[in-house]
């Protein structure tokens, strides 16, 4: 039986991919994760008993921890999700995220090229290294246009340089060391498991309990929205039939600006939770989720757009996504609801409850 190693899967598009790959292979799965505010083994309740899969807490940082990972299970590709990610938790802290995204990821690729070198010669041809990357690597667009593999980087927050430097160590350990790597650089992602500071899953919960929505700016600042269980299987295709060395876009073919976002977001919830039974919204006399909506200051080095540019996926892979953005969402907005124990547990330490990424330099 092989082995996946996956790193962050107790996060959010972490634990989404170990349920896609315990449902769709019969490898075992591996999870190291550090549990970080953002990484709970709530996320990975429903799988914890299957015997496949297997969870280790540490740090991808750690050497010590990771060559222990890598002697008791030896796997035959590691999945790369570790990171931390917010942007606007890496203007009030870049360490973290050089330490995690940076740090991290040369500590995994060190201790998997000592362990490719050791195995047999078909176990080494077959050894893959994916590393899980943004599109916002690539900085930010103007109207027009889309992000391909060969756009330059330009990232723009300490969040995006941080992945962009990881981004650049995975090309390195490729064509110094001949470690067989895979690079995936994705659009924005929503849906189950979605940490709730984040902003889809934040207009929702704000939504239900009558707070305000908060719109960075004008809010016309363009996403390409990808739905994390399409996401997943595009990463589970790119391991299985993709070329070492290369890179591939991941994106969901949904644009759409945050404003616009925020409108859908109203509108599903209206089906699920009418406004007039939401008891939160009648205590206070509003009339519908569109009026919470409210304009806050924009974020520094907010990119205006993003958009990828999926055709290699889809040529040489035969990925493409299989929601559009008003089915994801749907699927979205009724877990949310349904599921609000989980997002009362996650959310126990009131991490949602103050605006990031405002911290004055000192």
């Amino acid at each position: 039986m092989s082995t996946i190693l996956v790193t962050g899967g107790a996060g959010f598009i972490g634990c989404n991919f170990v349920r896609t790959a315990l449902a769709q292979t019969q490898a075992k799965v591996v999870v190291l994760d550090k549990l970080t505010y953002a990484g709970s083994l709530e996320n990975l309740r429903e799988v914890s008993d299957d015997p496949r899969f297997h969870f280790v807490q540490a740090d991808i940082a750690d050497r010590t921890a990771v060559e222990q990972v890598f002697r008791e299970h030896s796997p035959s590709a590691v999945l790369n999700f570790a990171a931390e990610s917010h942007v606007d938790r890496s203007i009030d802290g870049p360490a973290e995220f050089v330490h995690t995204n940076v740090v991290g990821t040369f500590t995994m690729l060190e201790v998997a090229r000592h362990h490719a070198a050791k195995l047999a010669a078909n176990d080494r041809d077959q050894f893959r290294f994916l590393h899980v990357s943004t599109d916002e690597v690539y900085g930010s667009l103007g109207d027009t246009g889309a992000f391909r593999e060969s756009t330059p980087y330009a990232p723009n927050s300490p969040y995006s340089a941080s992945k962009a430097g990881a981004d650049h160590l995975v090309r390195a350990y490729f064509h110094t060391y001949d470690l067989p790597v895979l690079t995936t650089n994705c659009s924005n992602n929503y849906g189950p498991y979605h940490f709730p500071e984040k902003m889809i899953p934040l207009m929702i919960l704000n939504s239900l309990e009558g707070k305000p929505l908060p719109i960075y700016g004008d809010g016309l600042n363009v996403r390409d929205w990808l739905y994390v269980e399409d996401h997943c299987e595009g990463i589970l295709a790119v391991l299985e039939r993709g070329t070492p060395g290369e890179t591939y876009n991941i994106g969901g073919n949904n644009e759409r600006t945050n404003l616009e976002i925020v409108d859908t977001v109203c509108s599903e919830l209206e089906k699920h939770v009418p406004a007039r039974e939401n008891e939160n919204l009648v205590r206070q006399g509003t009339g519908s989720y569109d009026e919470l909506k409210s304009f806050v200051s924009d974020r520094p080095g907010h990119d205006r757009r993003y958009a990828i540019d999926a055709s290699k996926i889809r040529d040489e892979i035969g990925w493409e996504p299989r929601f559009d953005l008003s089915s994801g969402l749907a699927q979205t907005v009724q877990w949310f609801v349904e599921n609000r124990e989980w997002c009362d547990t996650v959310q126990a330490d009131n991490y949602r409850r103050e605006r990031l990424g405002l911290t004055p330099a000192d």
